[in-house]
């Protein structure tokens, strides 16, 4: 019954926000969302009573009176998607079927982490990796400051770790960097996440990474 649940979702912040791109309602429902249960308790793997992770769950319990105000979001131009192609070997000519009225002309490198989603998932963490994120505010001005949750085996630095939004619409990056620590166990998935608060929004993100 989730998908259900989740469409009813999207259709009532499309009615709230109607010039919210899909994108935007997307993050607005998972950087709300919450890992834990209704007992409040972290949720659990229902086979193995073990606390759960991102890949079970996601990225969490949603809860849409957080997502009608999530504060900032991560959101996807027509160019990133295009971007994304071009990353997945596609050339200009089939990606220009997706870009009337314009050729479009490849970047010379994308970096697929650099995708604006609402996770991070880095794939093979040999010994450091940078990931770009972009944050667009949707509510009132505010300062918000990253907290991490700390990832077995991974350290992590995000840069900058305070983010000062003047106004509605306002647009900033921020680098996360990750570095793997010596004598950790390899071939495993490691998770966490991050979280920008202003102490009214809590935007966050969940991250997986593999040793």
């Amino acid at each position: 019954m989730s998908a259900p649940h989740v469409a009813g979702i999207i259709a009532l912040l499309k009615k709230i926000h109607p010039n919210w791109s899909p994108s935007a309602i997307k993050s607005a429902i998972m950087t709300t969302a919450s890992t834990n249960g209704n007992s409040q308790s972290p949720i659990l793997d229902q086979a193995t009573k073990l606390e759960a992770t991102a890949f079970h769950y996601g990225s969490g319990h949603v809860r849409p009176d957080l997502a009608a105000d999530p504060g900032l979001v991560y959101e996807l131009r027509v160019e990133d998607y295009m971007n994304f192609l071009c990353g997945h070997g596609y050339n200009e000519k089939t990606i220009s079927t997706f870009y009337p009225g314009n050729l479009f002309a490849c970047p010379k490198s994308f970096n697929m982490a650099d995708f604006n989603y609402p996770s991070i998932a880095v794939p093979d963490l040999v010994d450091s990796v940078t990931v770009t994120r972009k944050l667009l505010n949707v509510g009132t001005p505010g300062t918000y400051n990253v907290t991490v949750e700390e990832i077995a085996g991974v350290s992590v630095q995000v840069e900058p770790k305070s983010l000062k939004f003047g106004k509605e619409g306002e647009e900033h990056t921020f680098k996360v960097v990750f570095k793997r620590n010596n004598n950790v166990k390899l071939g495993k998935y490691v998770f966490g996440g991050l979280t920008w608060s202003d102490c009214s929004h809590y935007v966050r993100s969940p991250i997986a990474v593999m040793l």
